[in-house]
Order: C-alpha cells, then structure tokens, then sequence
C-alpha cells in the first residue's frame, strides 16, 4: 500500500513537473483555483457561514475569499480565451460566452440559494451589466484611444447590429415586465417567461451566428493578432480545456461563500441591495474590461466593441434563460422591471449610444459622455 502510494505521488509530481515547463501557460492560471478550491474545503469544514465575523479563521477566509475568487475568474477567462484562440470560430466564441455566462450564474444562483438574494438580484446584475458595459467600459476604451490617437475607427454595420439586438433584448426583458398583467407587478408570469427566454435565447443564437459566420468580416476589424499574444498560447487543447473546467470549479466553489460574506457586508455598511448587482457584475466584467481597454490602447477599438458589446448580449442572451429555468426549481419570484429612474437612465444610454457609434469615427469627447453617464448610474446606485 505504501508503495502504491509513493508510485501515484512519483507520477503527480512527474505530471505537475511536465505541465510547469512544456506549457506555456502561466502558474498563477492554476495554482490560483486550486488554492480556491482548498480555501473553500477548509471554510467548509470550519463551518463557514454569515456568522464569519465571530472567528479570527472566518475573518481570514473572508480577506482571503475575494482575491481568490477574482483570481479563479481571471483565470477562467484566460483558459477560455486561449482555447477560443486553438479551435476558431464558431466555437471559440462560444466557448468563452458559455465560461463567461457559468460564472455569472454561479454568482447569481449561490445568492438565490443562499436565501439572501433579493428578488430583483437578477435585474440589477444584467442592468448592471448593461450600464457598467455601455457606459464604464466603452467610455473609458473611447477616451483612451481618442486621447493617444485623436480619433478611432471601426465598422458601423458591427455597432449597429450589437446595439439593434441589445435594444430588442434589453427592452423584453427589462422594460416589458412593467406593462405585462398577466403576472404580479414588474414582473412575468411563468409562461410569459418561458417565451421571452426562447425569444432571447433565439434571437442571441442568431447573432452569434450572424458574428461568427455568415458576416465574420464586420467584426473582424483590419489589424491581425500579434505574434507575442499567439505564441504565448499553450500548445495543447486539452489542457486548456483541463485549466477551464479547474477555474469553473474553483468559482462555483468560492462562489457559495462569497453569497455569505457579500450579503452580510452590504447589510453592515447600510448599502441598497442593488450593490449587489453591481458588484457581481464587475466581478464577470473585469476580465473582459481590461482586454478591451487593452485593445483600445492598442488602437484596436473594433475588438474593443467586440469584447464590450458581445459580454453585454451574452449576459442577456443566455443568464435570462438559464436563471428562468433554475426558477421553474426554485419557485422564486423574480423582479425583472426598471423602475422609473433606472428606465430614463437605460433609454438615454441607448440614444448616446447610437449616437456615439453612428459615424464609425470616435473621439474623446464621445467617451467622456459615456462616462459621465456611468458615473450617474454608480451614483443612483448608492443614492437611489
């Protein structure tokens, strides 16, 4: 028995040693989920839960538990760009849709189960989303570039279909809920819900058809990849995909304690529920945001646009269905309707928009209307 043992401990150690130097791939991008998934073993046999505070173990866990779970969401990200990057497209794209969309809903349904979560938790995460994207980051991208290049170009038919669709969705899932009466208010009947997630997972079916297929070249932009990005690329598929499926894990995990430290520190700090949202939005984002900001930078805006745009339809496209059919489960009820003030702020962000992306040029001034904008919304977000 102790021999077998040493023989299995021989070959992890010869496996771990392979990976380290034939991969290219950067340690951080598995030592950090694996160290996620042991803090959430550990929390768990302590018995990790809201009462956290009471504990110099729990404290420990609570500091640790964010950079963590940030970290496994980096991670994620990374593996599933480069596997994006080794098998092309279609199925890159929606290999880090699908990824993107998994840790949002591992976000948003460790708070729902957790019983903490608010019935509007779903609205306020994908108008966060659509905010922090329309607003935040496309303005910061636009501002950057316009201010080391002046001006920016990229392809009108690209920005006109990501906004088209992102109207059409944003409108059935966010404000028709308001005008509906076969359900309680602001919100769908089941039935009325089932439609509107097969209409919407419908419609972002096509577009990523339409993206990755039929019309490739209105989102491909006129700059190729750098030799750097490619080569920097693991050689084998496989782990690529081995890395990802590890990073989910590791967020599904951590996600589940992150339920119990978020709802307690919006409750002692006096915060509206809607941080939350928010602050689950930016979690999904930030990988995403930085890549964009990154291209555009790189005087690169089209990728930009993609990056920004797509996270935006997909957090629409697929977190509505998913999360409808993990209510028919839970039997939850769920706000979907803006209220006023969120309503007037969304129709004013599209309008910017489709005046900003209107003439395939951009400047500075376009990004800093963009982010006044953003700073409204984080400001009615503590101040309804």
């Amino acid at each position: 028995m102790a021999e077998t043992n040493v023989t299995v401990s021989r070959h992890i150690k010869i496996f771990l040693r392979h990976m380290i130097h034939t991969s290219k791939t950067p340690a951080w991008t598995w030592l950090v989920p694996v160290a996620g998934i042991i803090l959430f073993v550990v929390a768990t046999a302590l018995g990790f839960g809201e009462d956290f505070a009471n504990s110099l173990a729990g404290i420990v866990i609570a500091v640790l538990l964010v950079p963590a779970l940030i970290g496994a969401v980096f991670a994620a990200v990374y593996h599933a760009e480069d596997a994006a990057h080794q098998t092309g497209e279609p199925i890159g794209t929606l290999i880090l849709t699908i990824a993107v969309t998994v840790i949002e809903l591992a976000l948003i349904v460790s708070l729902m189960i957790s019983g903490k979560a608010s019935v509007t938790l779903v609205r306020d995460t994908v108008y966060a989303v659509i905010m922090i994207i329309m607003t935040g980051v496309v303005g910061l991208c636009i501002s950057v570039g316009g201010l080391r290049y002046r001006e920016q170009r990229f392809d009108i038919t690209s920005t006109k279909i990501y906004l088209a669709v992102l109207i059409v969705l944003a409108s059935l899932t966010l404000l028709l809920p308001n005008y509906t009466m076969s359900g309680p208010e602001a919100q769908f009947s089941e039935l009325q819900l089932g439609f509107v997630s097969v209409v919407t997972l419908a419609l972002y079916g096509v577009f990523l058809v339409t993206q990755t297929v039929l019309h490739k070249n209105y989102f491909a932009g006129e700059r190729e990849p750098s030799a750097d990005v490619v080569a920097s690329k693991p050689a084998s598929l496989a782990i690529a995909i081995g890395f990802l499926s590890l990073a989910l894990v590791a967020v599904v995990v951590l996600a589940k304690l992150f339920a119990a430290v978020i709802s307690v520190a919006v409750t002692a700090i006096g915060a509206p529920f809607a941080v939350i949202g928010v602050v689950v939005a930016l979690i999904v984002l930030t990988p995403e945001s930085i890549a964009a900001v990154g291209a555009a930078r790189r005087d690169d805006l089209q990728k930009s646009l993609n990056l920004a745009l797509g996270s935006s339809l997909a957090t629409i496209g697929l977190t509505i269905p998913a999360v409808a059919t993990a209510n028919i489960f839970m039997h939850e009820p769920m706000t979907l309707g803006l209220e006023q003030r969120d309503t007037a702020l969304l129709i004013t962000t599209l309008a910017a928009s489709m005046l900003t992306f209107g003439t395939g040029r951009t400047n500075v001034l376009f990004g800093f209307l963009h982010l006044v904008l953003f700073g409204t919304f984080i400001f009615l977000v503590f101040v309804p």
